[in-house]
C-alpha cells in the first residue's frame, strides 16, 4: 500500500518467475491498463491467450491485497499500473543433424498490477461535449458557409483516348 502527493491508496500484486515470455505477458496488459476491475475481470476471461489466466492471478491477489489490507472494496479499484519485467532466462540445447546444437531459450517474466481508488473528479471543470459547443456557438457561422469541397482532376490515358 502506498500513499502519494495526489493522496490515493495504491495497491500492488506481483507474479515472479512466472514462465511465458514478458512480450507475450505485455499484449494482454496493454488490454487491461486503465480499466476498473470489474472490467479487466471481464476481458482476462474472454482472452484466448494464456498468459490471462497468469495475470487473472495476478489481479485477484491484488484485489485481496486491497479488501484485507488497506479495507478498500475491490470493485471501486482501477488498474492504475500493469507491466511485465524479464526475469532469468534457462538456457537448454537441442541436437541437431551433423553434431550440432540448438540454444532454446525458455523465458520468464515477473508481472506486477498496481491498482488504485479511481481519480475524483474535479469540482470546477466540466468537460464539453459537441452538443453543448454548438449550442453556444454564435448564429452568424452558419455551417452553409462552408467552402466547397476541391474537385479532383482525372488522369486520361493518352493513348485510350485516341
Amino acid at each position: 500500500m502506498t500513499v502519494t502527493d495526489d493522496n490515493r491508496q495504491r495497491v500492488q500484486a506481483q507474479a515472479k518467475w512466472v514462465r511465458m515470455s514478458a512480450r507475450k505477458a505485455r499484449i494482454v496488459l496493454d488490454h487491461i491498463r486503465g480499466r476498473t476491475v470489474p472490467e479487466a475481470r471481464t476481458i482476462l476471461a474472454f482472452t484466448p491467450r494464456a498468459a490471462a489466466t497468469e495475470i487473472e492471478k495476478v489481479l485477484r491477489s491484488a484485489v485481496a491485497n486491497a479488501e484485507s489490507n488497506a479495507g478498500l472494496d475491490g470493485d471501486d479499484l482501477v488498474v492504475e499500473a500493469a507491466y511485465a519485467d524479464e526475469g532469468p532466462t534457462l538456457k537448454r540445447w537441442r541436437p541437431r543433424a551433423r553434431g550440432r546444437v540448438n540454444r532454446i531459450r525458455k523465458r520468464s517474466c515477473h508481472v506486477t498490477l498496481v491498482l488504485s481508488e479511481p481519480a475524483a473528479p474535479r469540482g470546477g471543470e466540466r468537460r464539453r461535449t459537441r452538443k453543448a459547443s454548438a449550442q453556444t456557438a454564435p448564429a452568424s457561422e452558419a455551417p452553409a458557409a462552408e467552402k466547397p469541397k476541391r474537385r479532383t482532376k482525372r488522369k486520361t490515358k493518352e493513348g485510350a483516348a485516341a
